[in-house]
């Protein structure tokens, strides 16, 4: 896949929440959603990363496999994208600076 597949992606699903959500939420509302959803998502990646060094009950435990965790790791990255599609930023520019800070701290 590439990174331009995944960001047309987001764009037709954050289109499709729009138009699920039309009439019920302005934009407003519809970013604080993507915001609730974005840390549903990643509480339960956290449960998923809990099973997977054994820190879980038993009945999580015996639950977990290899595709719930990237699962998860999925949900928590589309999430992402589909609040900052949302809320106009673009990601793909932010990625490019912010890697580009990081790189800066370590080259001095």
């Amino acid at each position: 896949m590439q990174i331009q597949e995944l960001f047309e992606f987001i764009k037709k699903e954050n289109k499709r929440l729009q138009k699920r959500y039309e009439g019920k939420l302005n934009n407003n509302n519809l970013v604080l959603a993507h915001t609730v959803k974005l840390t549903e998502e990643l509480g339960e990646l956290c449960e998923e990363v809990l099973a997977h060094v054994n820190l879980q009950r038993q009945d999580k435990l015996d639950a977990k496999n290899d595709a719930t965790i990237r699962d998860e790791f999925a949900d928590v990255l589309i999430a992402t994208l589909i609040l900052a599609d949302s809320m106009g930023v673009n990601i793909e520019k932010a990625l490019i600076d912010k890697m580009a800070r990081i790189d800066e701290r370590y080259d001095k």
